[in-house]
């Protein structure tokens, strides 16, 4: 959510960033019931401000003992009363329009994100490691993942429909050890970590600004009305949700949690495999800060840099790209892509991404901080995935395999899965 008053000042700014983000924003329209809403304000509270005048006489004139010009000032605090009832039945209507706007109102982009259509538009900004050359034809990794009884994607799909999968064996101890190597290293550079609610209600969401962007992609559970979450970014921002917080040193908060994806509107993308499934697990970083925009963009190198040395200790090829403005989300300010190379694919696909998206939470949630004057301010927030899996098995597997069949483990992650090879 953004200032009002950002919004009513720079309009031709916030119109142009909702058709770079491909959003139907009604702008005009908000600032009509801005204004409205803000004359209903003025109105009532004149009224109010009245009634308490014309009562204040009802009481001295009862003192007088003047009856018959109490009994007209009575009428009049009576007609008073229902006028601000109407009022006030007329700004709740208006003020609900007011919040479904706010509500659709996209974060500003940075100055130096691109400008474009979709991920296609997307800039790389660096390139890491070397795409392996196979001196054998390579396998995919559905078909590595069967050969060494790794996954089992027609049984998922039997228990609970498509886009789902069953890990086990060295599968599921590849998927836990790429988890626990990115909790340790988060562990390490002083972040503190959390086992966070999977569900969460709808206020969450939509004060994390996953509603009402993407409702059509969150699991509803009608019968208790909450949401299954699509990332632990939603907790970890709602944990703090109408607080006021020490942010003299950046907050650090990881997690490592299942998530839940419908992918409407995804019918025959990547239906084969690990790629695009439902349900999945992330390391998840999060940071709330000051509202101060060198100290976000360092924070935002940070996290990256966090995501890039996990992907140089599985020892794979990755680059970064800068997300232009086609393929952000509402909520997002700046953004950063980390593409990993899988062979099957023949590219880098996405594996990671990290975001700024300044105050647009912070409103929303209602956390704050105390500045050096001791005015309250909303703070920054920001993100980024750690790890997700079983996506990043794809590549493991992929970039890993040998002639013989095997398939080598990076030696971050021997100490986690009981050996160098899977065999």
């Amino acid at each position: 959510m953004l200032d009002i008053q950002f919004i009513r000042e720079h309009a031709e700014k916030i119109k142009q960033t909702a058709q770079q983000k491909k959003l139907n924003v009604p702008v005009d329209e908000l600032i009509d019931v801005d204004q409205k809403r803000r004359e209903l304000i003025q109105k009532i509270e004149g009224f109010r401000t009245e009634r308490n005048q014309q009562t204040k006489a009802i009481g001295e004139l009862a003192r007088e003992k003047k009856k018959d010009e109490m009994d007209a000032k009575k009428e009049e605090v009576r007609l008073l009363n229902q006028s601000i009832k109407d009022l006030e039945a007329e700004y709740q209507e208006v003020e609900a329009s007011y919040l479904h706007i706010m509500n659709l109102i996209p974060n500003v982009v940075s100055d130096d994100t691109p400008v474009g259509d979709s991920d296609e538009d997307n800039v790389e900004l660096e390139k890491i490691g070397e795409i392996p050359q196979f001196s054998f034809t390579p396998k995919d990794h559905m078909e590595l993942g069967q050969a060494h009884e790794m996954f089992d994607v027609e049984r998922g799909v039997k228990i609970a429909g498509t886009r789902n999968y069953v890990l086990k064996n060295q599968g599921l101890f590849l998927h836990r050890a790429v988890q626990q190597l990115a909790v340790d290293l988060l562990h390490e550079r002083g972040f503190s970590i959390m086992d966070v609610p999977l569900m969460a209600n709808e206020e969450v969401l939509y004060s994390t600004g996953f509603f009402p962007d993407g409702k059509e992609q969150t699991y509803h559970l009608e019968k208790d009305n909450k949401y299954l979450v699509g990332t632990a970014e939603v907790p970890l921002v709602g944990f703090f949700g109408n607080e006021i917080v020490d942010v003299e040193e950046p907050i650090k908060l990881g997690a490592v949690s299942n998530c839940f994806r419908r992918e409407a509107g995804s019918a025959g993308r990547d239906v084969r495999g690990l790629y695009r499934v439902h349900q999945f697990a992330k390391v998840e970083q999060v940071i709330i800060c000051k509202n101060d925009p060198e100290l976000a963009d360092r924070l935002l190198s940070e996290i990256t840099e966090i995501a890039k040395e996990i992907l140089n200790l599985l020892e794979l090829p990755y680059r970064v790209v800068a997300v232009c403005t086609g393929d952000m989300s509402q909520k997002n300010h700046k953004q950063f892509d980390i593409e990993t190379w899988m062979p099957s694919r023949e590219s880098y696909s996405e594996t990671h991404s990290s975001s700024n998206v300044t105050d647009f939470q912070a409103r929303r949630s209602n956390i704050r901080y105390r500045d050096e004057d001791g005015k309250l301010q909303y703070c920054y927030t920001l993100n980024n995935t750690a790890v997700a899996t079983p996506r990043i098995l794809i590549p493991l597997l992929e970039n890993h395999q040998q002639e013989d069949g095997s398939i080598k483990v990076p030696k971050a992650l021997q100490k986690y899965m009981y050996g160098k090879t899977i065999l």
